[in-house]
């Protein structure tokens, strides 16, 4: 099964750190650009963060500059968000997507709850 799949979310308490991991199954994820979204509720989903196939380019929403790290391992077939100082506002469903010019693939989202 050709898919996407995110792990590493949870419970944090705010100036903390998680690293989320995308990883895909059935496909190289080496041939597609990989982009970091997040969902939180009652809120459109809104693009944080992405990184080109061959990870020499990437790209951060304000709200997470200097915060947020996005890296990959096309070895490991795998894509991270290094995610530091985070913040209650950071409070959201985070899903990855693929995307390239002939294909997309979104993963099912992990939950990351920054809360004291």
């Amino acid at each position: 099964q050709l898919q996407l799949v995110e792990s590493g979310g949870g419970l944090v308490q705010p100036g903390g750190s998680l690293r989320l991991s995308c990883t895909a199954s059935g496909f190289s994820l080496r041939y597609y650009t990989i982009g970091w979204f997040r969902q939180a509720p009652g809120k459109e989903r809104e693009g944080v963060s992405c990184i080109s196939t061959s990870g020499g380019s990437t790209n951060y929403a304000d709200s997470v500059k200097g915060r947020f790290t996005i890296s990959r391992d096309n070895a490991k077939n795998t894509v991270y968000l290094q995610m530091n100082s985070l913040k209650p506002e950071d409070t959201a469903v985070y899903y990855c997507k693929g995307w390239s010019m002939f294909r997309e693939y979104w993963g099912q989202g992990t939950q990351v709850t920054v809360s004291s």
